[in-house]
């Protein structure tokens, strides 16, 4: 009833696959984990740009100190201010002054190997979006090979109950002519109503596949999906498939560990001192936003943070248990991978040997329901063979799609296991 009450909308694999290109809600995070990873790049820029602020910033005091050395950066210190009493107790005055500082970093080491590691983080998430965006290509393959496996499931389902609705009319033939029992009769139904309720179960299963296919491409319609295309096997001229060390994601992994490798050079490059240049320009002035004095000062200063307590040592420490466990972490990724792949192998000569031999079964079972049909139209078969022939052929017709979705599916899954 749900699929009736819904019109359903032809879709292609190859509609499906650009949508959730451009509308993924995973596709999309990823993209943004690459932008957050490009701007933990770009805040390295500061181990090589300069720093540069800029204030304003307004004042009155009495101080003796700071009043006499106001007047001296506004330019205005006369010979009576350096009268006792006046240098004493100065009058109030007031300073605008407008100041403008550089930093600029000279020799800044374990900046240069953190601007490394996060050029490396930022390859690694790059790469593991790309990988993203494979597998999510990968989920639409599966879900829309569902979704074609459950209209053959309701294409099997609705032949099995017109089917069945024949062997009920015969039963009930049979029965006003005296031949069959009211049980043979009931028995016949109760095999229409189970291949109705199957039925039921199949169009529900259709819908609850479209919905998910749906939520891959973000469209919120939720339409009753139908592909154009059957479920049919795929071509497979797929040779024993190796494992590449080139995948999107073990390179991941690999700028992973380089990036973990620079981040420990860089705290040990913390050790060492830092070179700075610094410099500034002042305005003075005892009006807002007015600046008649003036002056500079630059310099350079080399600085060493001799001891900091034992953080220095911890964080190094920690880095290098952070590179090794990355490291260890890598070579296991590779062999799981490498199990992963030779599991896939063995998948797929499985599905191909279950093909044939599922092919080979629906036609012995629909040999032997034609043989039965005839026989039960001539009086000459029992109704629960003829029930149980029926039932077998409809099972094997279904593991035959099935079998052909399992083969389908384990080509697509070593396609995107070997993808470079």
């Amino acid at each position: 009833m749900l699929l009736k009450a819904q019109e359903e909308v032809l879709i292609t694999k190859e509609y499906v696959v650009s949508k959730v290109k451009e509308n993924n809600y995973t596709i999309k995070i990823s993209q943004q984990k690459v932008l957050m990873a490009k701007g933990d790049l770009n805040q390295t820029n500061a181990a090589f740009l300069p720093n540069i602020t800029a204030s304003h910033t307004g004042m009155a005091t009495t101080n003796p100190l700071m009043a006499f050395g106001i007047k001296l950066n506004q330019e205005i210190l006369t010979q009576n201010d350096f009268l006792p009493a006046l240098l004493n107790d100065p009058s109030q005055i007031e300073n605008y002054s407008t100041k403008i500082e550089i930093l600029q970093p000279l020799v800044n080491l374990d900046g240069i190997y953190n601007r490394k590691a996060a050029k490396a983080k930022l390859n690694a998430t790059e790469l593991q979006s790309e990988r993203t965006k494979d597998y999510m290509l990968l989920e639409v393959e599966r879900v829309y090979m569902q979704l074609q496996l459950a209209y053959k499931t309701v294409s099997v389902l609705e032949k099995a109950k017109k089917t069945a609705l024949e062997n009920k009319r015969l039963a009930d033939n049979g029965f006003s002519q005296g031949y069959l029992q009211k049980a043979d009769v009931l028995a016949v139904e109760v095999r229409v109503l189970d291949i109705k309720n199957q039925l039921q179960n199949a169009k529900s299963n259709i819908a609850n596949i479209s919905n998910y296919l749906s939520v891959l491409m973000n469209d919120s319609s939720f339409s009753i999906l139908k592909p154009t295309d059957s479920l049919t096997v795929n071509s497979n001229d797929q040779t024993a498939a190796k494992l590449s060390e080139n995948r999107a994601d073990i390179l991941a992994m690999n700028f992973a560990t380089e990036a973990y490798k620079q981040m420990n050079k860089a705290d040990k490059m913390a050790f060492l001192p830092r070179l700075n240049a610094f410099g500034s320009y002042e305005l003075h002035d005892d009006k807002i936003f007015q600046g008649n004095a003036k002056g500079y000062l630059f310099g350079a200063q080399l600085s060493w943070n001799v001891l900091e307590g034992s953080k220095r040592f911890g964080k190094k420490q920690k880095s290098k248990a952070e590179f090794e466990k990355s490291k260890i972490q890598q070579q296991q990724y590779i062999a799981q991978s490498q199990i992963e792949l030779n599991k896939a192998n063995r998948m797929l000569q499985d599905a191909k040997g279950s093909i044939e031999l599922s092919k080979l079964a629906l036609l012995q079972s629909e040999e032997s329901l034609r043989i039965r049909t005839n026989r039960f139209k001539q009086g000459l078969e029992k109704t629960t063979d003829l029930l149980m022939a029926e039932t077998q052929y409809s099972q094997k017709e279904l593991e035959y799609y099935a079998t052909v979705f399992q083969h389908n599916f384990a080509l697509a899954y070593l396609q995107f296991l070997t993808k470079e």
